[in-house]
């Protein structure tokens, strides 16, 4: 079984990170936290006159600049004038030209939310009456595309780093002390405090080029690298790279006058570690008494405890006065709470990190051991206990109803994060079980050093016995054997004494090496041999092994959780749309929904069935598209590919292509689908069942 272990793990991790690069790569783009809620004039709108203004109202302040808001003519030219200015509360405008003939015009938005998102978007509305537009507003934001993603993954690898960071720092100071003498765990903390160190300059880097163009070329742009510089995020970013300065000084002392305050196997016989000989000086100890002795370690510990709180909390801060917490209901009182979120999540998730290290890593004579792990399991249920208080408060606060963790995209991953947090916490479980059963190796140091001594006593004992019976005159046959041992020495030159100086000293420095990497892999197997030594260590080590894989996959979903638009926004943005559409129906804009069914024959193996087609409102501007594809027999069925165009021939208009994105089985749907006029539409829908076989069929209906 402890032959199989490695391969075993490195499987488990590398399925572990392929599953949070599927959850990272495979997320939508980040998703706006500010919501078109309102405009006049309205989306779709036809208005008699031309207006003065344009006006959009976001759900949340949000940040402008000159070409935020551009309105645009059916031949694409620009018709507004000036910067946009604030009306009022969340409702922002922008001039237009005098005079304006009668056609289509396209408003684009692109301006940055309150909470550091990206918001773009483009709706359309008539003065007079509908017309061709040659306008093509690009539905893919700044924050799609490799930028988007980049900044994303920056996203991720900050808060990995800033729990491991924390939480590693804060498993060395309550749960074992001995962890800041061990190499593996100081790489760990170290490690936590680079990437996150790296992350905030590469975010601070691609904010500019995030949150306008979204192109490559302009991540290195110092101009708006000055302007980032001057926004909310940017200060943050900056206030978190100075915090890191001083955490660099934590971890400095952390790892040096705290540790060598610390002696070897504090934690005494519970946590197996080598208890000194008599008289014999722990190591450490001079270093103890040099500073002044105990109480000069519970200062340092105390102060330690207090400024990594305080470090820890500002690099909380640094996400909580910049993101969600910042924004919407109660901001005083949701942003410590959100810090204090934060800093559970680094206890539970860096401590956990820091545990499955020393179990896996850390040296035989110290290892971790159950009074470490029963103090970690204790903290550990704080922090959750800490996370469910905060956790409740903060969906409410973003959802602010039942039906929102259904019917929105940010409740339904609250669901999912919260089904891993129960996940986690069962295996947590079955790891405290483990501890509770947990014994000292089988084979410890003490027994390890004591074993060669026996041996040689025993020995020294049979060879004494063996003299006694040789015959006088004769040699002991070890005697004999040592004597041409040491003639074959000499022969070779091991001894110096003859043959080549050269020919010797060369022998001498292979021989060594070898004997040297002989030595490394037999303390390497003597170290994996005593941590495989107790079961019930071994399960622990596997049990801690899969929390933190689960604890892997948690931090990718909450990643793009914060970059989700909260439920109560995107309820609040349906809802307005519903306002707006009613009220363009009661000014005799739309028909109302249009459905049609249309059978289908491609003529191959499983290529006959139905595709009915749900268009909504069916009125110019925007629409949602929805696709049902089913069998002879009434039952939903996949097919390759399904694609529509739309054609106005009156008015030599189309086809104009659109791809809808797979739901479920036999469903497919497309967002703001954009009808330029009313008219009697061609809608032609293509649907392929094989690789050669495909088929075209088609109805008109009444748009607009």
């Amino acid at each position: 079984m402890t032959q199989t272990i490695a391969p075993r793990v490195r499987t488990l991790v590398l399925l572990i990170l392929a599953v949070a690069g599927v959850l990272l790569a495979g997320a939508a783009p980040a998703s706006a936290h500010a919501a078109l809620t309102g405009s006049d004039p309205a989306q779709g709108a036809v208005v008699d006159t031309a207006p003065a203004q344009i006006s959009l109202t976001f759900s949340e302040p949000i940040a402008v600049g000159d070409d935020s808001v551009r309105v645009l003519d059916p031949k694409g030219e620009r018709v507004d004038k000036g910067d946009p200015a604030n009306l009022s509360g969340t409702t922002y405008s922008v001039r237009l030209l005098s005079g304006l003939p009668d056609g289509t015009y396209t408003v684009a938005y692109q301006v940055v939310s309150a909470d550091s998102h990206p918001v773009a978007g483009a709706y359309t509305f008539s003065i007079g009456a509908p017309s061709e537009t040659t306008v093509s507003v690009s539905a893919q934001g700044s924050d799609d595309g490799l930028v988007g993603w980049l900044y994303g993954f920056g996203r991720y690898v900050s808060y990995a780093g800033f729990a491991v960071l924390a939480g590693g720092a804060a498993f060395v100071l309550a749960c074992w002390a001995p962890g800041a003498r061990v190499r593996a765990v100081q790489r760990l903390v170290v490690s936590g405090w680079l990437a996150l160190t790296a992350a905030t300059l590469g975010l601070l880097l691609l904010r500019g080029s995030y949150t306008t163009s979204g192109k490559v070329g302009d991540i290195f742009d110092l101009e708006l690298l000055g302007d980032v510089l001057q926004t909310k995020t940017g200060a943050a970013l900056v206030s978190r790279l100075l915090l890191l300065a001083a955490a660099a000084l934590f971890i400095a002392v952390l790892f040096g006058a705290y540790a060598r305050t610390v002696p070897a196997g504090a934690d005494g016989d519970a946590d197996g570690a080598r208890k000194p000989a008599e008289g014999e000086k722990r190591e450490g100890e001079g270093a103890v008494e040099g500073d002044g002795g105990e109480p000069d370690k519970r200062d340092l510990t105390f102060g330690l405890a207090l400024g990594g709180t305080v470090v820890a909390a500002g690099l909380a801060a640094s996400w909580a006065m910049s993101e969600h917490a910042s924004q919407g209901l109660q901001p005083g009182v949701a942003m410590p709470v959100d810090v204090v979120h934060l800093l559970a999540v680094a206890t539970w998730l860096g401590g956990l990190t820091t545990l499955l290290v020393a179990l896996y890593r850390g040296p035989v004579e110290t290892p971790v051991g159950r009074d470490a792990v029963r103090r970690f399991s204790r903290l550990a249920f704080g922090s959750v206990v800490t996370l469910a208080v905060t956790g409740v408060y903060q969906s409410w606060r973003q959802l602010g109803s039942w039906s929102a963790f259904t019917d929105t995209r940010y409740g339904q991953l609250l669901l999912v994060k919260i089904a891993l947090v129960a996940v986690m916490v069962a295996v947590a479980y079955l790891s405290r079980r483990w501890t509770q059963r947990l014994a000292e190796a089988r084979i410890s140091a003490a027994e390890e050093e004591k074993r060669p001594a026996v041996s040689a006593q025993a020995e020294e004992a049979e060879a004494s016995k063996e003299e006694e019976k040789q015959p006088a005159g004769t040699a002991p046959a070890e005697a004999s054997d040592a004597s041409e041992a040491s003639e074959a020495s000499e022969a070779f030159g091991v001894s110096g004494a003859s043959g080549s100086t050269k020919a010797g000293t060369g022998h001498d420095a292979v021989r060594t090496e070898q004997l040297a990497r002989q030595r490394a892999a037999t303390e390497a197997a003597r170290q994996k041999r005593l941590r495989d030594a107790d079961p019930n260590r071994f399960g622990l080590r596997r049990s801690v092994l899969a929390e933190a894989g689960v604890a892997v996959v948690l931090l990718a979903v909450t990643t793009v959780l914060t970059q989700t638009e909260p439920g109560r926004t995107e309820q609040d943005a349906k809802a307005a749309a519903a306002t707006s559409s009613s009220a363009a129906e009661g000014t005799g804009q739309g028909s109302g929904a249009v459905s049609l069914t249309m059978p289908f024959d491609t003529g191959g193996r499983n290529g006959k069935g139905v595709v009915s087609i749900d268009l909504d409102p069916a009125r110019v501007g925007d629409n949602s598209l929805h696709v049902y594809v089913e069998g002879p027999d009434g039952t939903p069925v996949d097919v390759p590919e399904v694609k529509l165009a739309l054609t106005l021939t009156a008015q030599d208009i189309g086809p104009l292509p659109v791809a809808p994105d797979h739901v479920t089985t036999g469903h497919w749907s497309a967002s703001a689908v954009q009808i330029p006029m009313a008219g009697d539409w061609k809608v032609e829908v293509t649907v392929r069942t094989s690789d050669i076989d495909q088929v075209t069929v088609s109805k008109n209906a009444q748009i607009g």
